[in-house]
């Protein structure tokens, strides 16, 4: 495993359902968990930069974290083709089939947190759930949010310094993403009927910083589920993942 929260595991590669290529880290040892990151980022950012894999893996657990379509080191295709309804979540089906996991936890940041219900709504059966970086609204109803990151997208380099869309931009350039595959990615949202969201039955983390209301309410959606449980974490939507007490939430749920 990495020997500090910096060091950079090499990527491991499959082909997914549609032959496009898929990137994958692991670190540690134990019982697996599968970690997904948020849009515009990749495992390193979201899950290895701050130290997160590395507090979960010394808990006794295999840190498996892919980097999405689009993303990190997986496949950029920038043909439309590439990127059907739902094709987030069918490479994160293809992987665990990969690794023949049968006996494991899932969860995700943000789009890794939509994905990971994606995936618990299409028949995945983890263990337990880690929904962070996430709220309600952010799942039943995903145009709103597409919407901003299709308009930050399309107008780059036009926005004042400071803004929401200005800071966007600015984490967009430090993970150095392919603005036209990260554009394709919108066309492949979802939405989860409440219903669908109301049926998962496993312990759910709902993890969200204080300040983060980008996805709608953390508290609803952790009140929807049959057994969800809501912690705050310091932060908004963007510093929320830097920070240590994510990684020690996730660390703590996993390992009671």
């Amino acid at each position: 495993m990495a020997n500090s929260p910096t060091d950079l595991p090499e990527p491991q590669f499959f082909d997914s359902f549609d032959g496009e290529r898929i990137a994958w880290r692991e670190a540690g040892q134990g019982r697996p968990v599968v970690l997904i990151h948020g849009y515009f980022s990749n495992a390193y950012t979201n899950w290895i930069r701050y130290g997160h894999a590395k507090r979960i893996a010394e808990s006794g657990f295999r840190v498996i974290m892919p980097d999405l379509r689009g993303h990190g080191d997986s496949a950029t295709p920038h043909d439309a083709s590439a990127y059907p309804p739902d094709a987030l979540m069918r490479d994160g089906m293809a992987l665990i089939a990969h690794l023949g996991l049968s006996d494991y936890d899932l969860g995700g940041y943000s789009l890794g947190a939509r994905t990971t219900v994606r995936m618990l709504a299409n028949g995945a059966a983890p263990r337990r759930v880690i929904v962070s970086g996430m709220g309600l609204e952010g799942l039943l109803h995903t145009a709103g949010r597409g919407d901003y990151f299709r308009h930050v997208l399309t107008s780059l380099g036009s926005f004042q310094r400071g803004s929401s869309e200005w800071m966007t931009e600015a984490f967009l350039k430090t993970t150095n993403g392919d603005p036209q595959a990260l554009l394709h990615i919108l066309d492949t949202f979802v939405d989860t009927p409440r219903d669908d969201i109301a049926a998962i039955r496993q312990p759910v983390l709902v993890a969200s910083g204080v300040e983060d209301q980008d996805n709608g309410s953390s508290e609803a959606l952790a009140e929807l589920l049959p057994d969800g449980r809501y912690v705050e974490v310091p932060g908004n939507h963007m510093s929320a993942v830097t920070k240590p007490e994510l990684g020690e939430a996730i660390a703590r749920f996993l390992s009671a």
